[in-house]
């Protein structure tokens, strides 16, 4: 048969059907797979794409053949910053060229043959979905997690709009690549910071990869140190406070660095210094924070004309402004210790302030500081009066903590780096902000009556710095007409990570009206128990999403019986470059159509190649030599249908047909998809040798290919004669005791050649194989009048013999 032309018959099938819809209502185990969805862009899928969707419908059928009751949904994460970009330019209303590219996303997933419940196919953009968008952002508002403030932003002047520290990547904005700037502006955030011990804590309790919790604990950012406090000469209604992780260096403490935008630089700075001090404040107030605290740049600083004391010393330390200190670090004032910490020290050489030693380094040097190789934070304490001799990590730190708080001189405080989560966006294709303000400009959550807010479509879009939103007349028209004259609505959308925090809650009952999912089908369905997509969304869509479940359900909206967290498993797929090993991109020429490989080799080409590439997890680039064999595999397997008959199995083929159902199993089980398919290229390749195939065997290999390969193994089961679908057969279980070898083979090499292969019973003594691999005729050929230097045996697999 010619594989790519029975796929659209199966397709079309699957497509009538219904096969794959899940159950509501069924008392089978549940399983939810769930991929990581796409936003649907104007290119298409590439080849990159299937990957991480053909793994989860392995998953998928292989639960199902397992007796389970799947959901295995898809969707389209539709708002977006491109489509509104290409509105702009081409005069494409959003909403239409948004729906081009689902119908063709669509189009390409279909051709595939994943097995998604087409059925509970969700869009973020349509009112349906958003206005339960519109809906949780009220619930955070009533619930004291959704609040208004003016904040220094992240603003880029290419794309007009706010965007979250997430989506600044080296100062940069994520999209345009163009310089990010500081910008005021009134903005609405959710409180994300009152979840961080849970957001931290609850890691341990999930099946992710390390790599990506990590990264969830590094952005998180716990500290735990303490708040010390320092007069400042002359001046008895301020004072400076300082978080520090090092109290124990602070007998080495020579002068204070205040951020620039603290409201305490004003109050404190001398008249002398006022006029230096306001230009330099003024010099960093577009600075970018990630620029101000890169270790790369140079240090600069002003002088405020103050000092503070040191308590244990008396030393006066001079108060700075500097820009690599951040008001929202911490107390946005900083205790430096230059002897032992680099950017302080950098600091300290560039303006002449004093540098103490308070520490030796492990092997003993007290020399003076004056190089930076001589930093070390790890060693004995030394002019520290009560801790000299004290380990500077342990016992150090805890003493001078506890002698801090007793004397008053500070307090133990924990410090997160995680900030609370700008949602404001100043754009037009997201889902309005469902606020309406009053004359007096004080905001009001809008009534839930009146959910969904729709977009208006009469809007100019062109980037003017404030939101397209604000163009509309028919947006001001309703305003007053649903509140009275005066009232206007928010002119921001949320970001659209909003969207996506929520959307595997609305698979679980995608059609209700009066929720966004009732609690029963959340009982039923939730948690996901596999998520699978790109290591990329660690930071942003994870952290939001786990937030969002958490909230809700402290609201009371998600049953405490599904947990505390919304994705039990997750796995992350490796990027697939292109086939000169760069990242596929329409720039460098190398992006690969999976239409077109369709085209050519057919969907379970495609789908088994991606597979077969390497390890789930690793980047891996494209071949299209490669995907040649596997097509020639799916051809010698279908080939093998015609010699199929009813005798019985030797004891080689019924072993390694019971090992090879155990190893595929296992591999599925773990991801392990490109071994799963070598142990079946082994097993076809032990058929083909037969002159007839046992039935029981070879329908065994059809049901093993099933989830990997779904469009052939439908139609061999067909020929096989069955009329039941094999996607609706169990799973091949396999007798431990038949998985044994009784033989095993292997390689004979000379000097690291491949000479001969030998059938020996797999518990031969090492000394017999040895003996039987030198006496081999094919051996003998290459050894004989050679001095054999040594023997070497691999176990089961390799003798290689050594001659000179």
């Amino acid at each position: 048969m010619q594989i790519k032309d029975i796929e659209p018959k199966w397709q079309k099938d699957w497509e009538s059907n219904k096969p794959n819809r899940a159950n509501d209502e069924s008392a089978e185990k549940k399983y939810y797979c769930l991929d990581m969805f796409p936003y649907p862009s104007g290119s298409g899928l590439h080849v990159g794409h299937p990957e991480g969707y053909t793994a989860t419908d392995i998953v998928s059928r292989y639960k199902r053949m397992n007796g389970m009751n799947v959901l295995h949904p898809m969707g389209w994460d539709a708002f977006g910053l491109p489509a509104e970009n290409y509105a702009i330019k081409t005069g494409t209303h959003p909403d239409k060229s948004t729906h081009d590219n689902i119908n063709n996303f669509r189009r390409q997933i279909k051709s595939l043959g994943f097995s998604y419940d087409w059925e509970r196919e969700i869009d973020t953009s349509s009112p349906e979905y958003y206005k339960w968008t519109q809906w949780m952002f009220l619930q955070m508002y009533k619930n004291g997690l959704a609040y208004r403030k003016k904040a220094k932003v992240n603003w880029c002047n290419s794309c007009q709009t706010v965007l979250a520290n997430e989506q600044v990547i080296d100062g940069k904005c994520e999209r345009s690549n163009d310089e990010v700037i500081q910008k005021d502006l009134e903005q609405w955030f959710f409180k994300i910071t009152d979840y961080v011990e849970e957001l931290l804590g609850d890691l341990d309790a999930i099946d992710w990869p390390e790599p990506i919790k990590l990264m969830q604990r590094n952005w998180i950012g716990k500290q735990e140190g303490i708040n010390i406090t320092y007069d400042i000469d002359g001046e008895v209604d301020h004072k400076i406070e300082c978080f520090t992780k090092y109290p124990e260096t602070n007998f080495g403490a020579t002068f204070i660095v205040v951020a620039p935008e603290h409201d305490i630089v004003e109050r404190i700075v001398t008249e002398e210094q006022r006029a230096a001090v306001q230009e330099y404040v003024k010099s960093c107030a577009n600075k970018d924070d990630r620029d101000r605290t890169d270790d790369t740049k140079e240090k600069t600083g002003v002088f405020t004309g103050r000092y503070a004391t040191n308590p244990l010393t008396g030393f006066k330390m001079p108060i700075w402004v500097a820009d690599f200190v951040l008001a929202n670090y911490g107390t946005g004032m900083v205790v430096a210790v230059p002897a032992h910490d680099t950017r302080d020290f950098q600091f300290a050489t560039k303006y002449g302030l004093e540098i103490i030693r308070v520490m030796k380094t492990p092997d003993g040097d007290t020399s003076p500081v004056e190089r930076l190789e001589q930093i070390d934070h790890n060693g004995e304490m030394m002019k520290s009066e009560f801790l000299d001799g004290l380990d500077a990590q342990s016992e150090a730190k805890t003493k001078m903590m506890n002698h801090m708080e007793e004397q008053g001189m500070g307090k133990r405080v924990v410090f997160y780096n995680l900030r609370d989560w700008l949602i404001s966006r100043q754009r037009y294709w997201g889902a309005p902000i469902p606020v309406v303000y009053d004359p007096e400009g004080n905001p009001h959550p809008i009534k839930e009556e009146h959910l969904p807010l729709t977009l208006p479509t009469d809007v100019d879009y062109t980037p003017k710095g404030t939101s397209p939103l604000g163009s509309s007349e028919a947006y001001k028209k309703l305003a007053e007409e649903l509140y009275g004259k005066g009232w206007h609505f928010e002119i921001d959308t949320m970001d659209t990570f909003v969207c996506s925090s929520w959307y595997y809650l609305r698979y679980c009952d995608p059609h209700n009206e009066k929720a966004f999912a009732a609690p029963d089908k959340l009982k039923q369905w939730l948690p996901v128990d596999m998520y699978v997509g790109g290591a990329e969304h660690a930071v942003l869509h994870l952290l939001y999403a786990r937030f969002f479940h958490k909230a809700l359900q402290d609201f009371g909206h998600i049953p405490k019986e599904v947990g505390r967290e919304p994705f039990a498993a997750l796995r992350n797929q490796g990027m697939i470059l292109g086939e000169d090993h760069q990242k596929m991109s329409k720039s460098r020429g190398n992006v690969i159509n999976p239409d077109d490989v369709v085209e050519m080799y057919g969907a379970d080409t495609l789908r088994l190649y991606e597979m077969f590439m390497g390890p789930f997890e690793d980047v891996k680039p494209w071949n299209m030599d490669s995907i040649k064999g596997v097509h020639r595999f799916l051809e010698k397997t279908a080939r093998l249908v015609d010699v199929v008959g009813d005798g019985e199995p030797d004891k080689k083929t019924q072993q390694l047909t019971h090992s090879t159902i155990k190893s595929v199993t296992a591999d599925i089980e773990n991801f392990r998809f490109n071994t799963a398919i070598s142990a079946m290229m082994i097993l076809v390749n032990h058929y083909s040798d037969l002159t007839t195939v046992p039935r029981g065997n070879y329908e065994s290999l059809v049901l093993l290919l099933a989830p990997l390969a779904p469009h052939v193994a439908a139609e061999l089961w067909k020929q096989l004669g069955h009329k039941e679908t094999v996607h609706a057969q169990t799973w091949p279980t396999y007798d431990e005791a038949l998985t044994k070898a009784e033989e095993v083979t292997v390689a004979v090499q000379v000097n690291g050649k491949v000479r001969d292969k030998l059938i020996l019973a797999v518990d031969a003594s090492e000394e017999d194989v040895k003996a039987q691999a030198q006496t081999s005729e094919k051996v003998q050929k290459h050894i004989n009048g050679k001095e054999v230097v040594k023997v070497i045996y691999v176990p089961g697999r390799i003798v290689n013999i050594v001659v000179k």
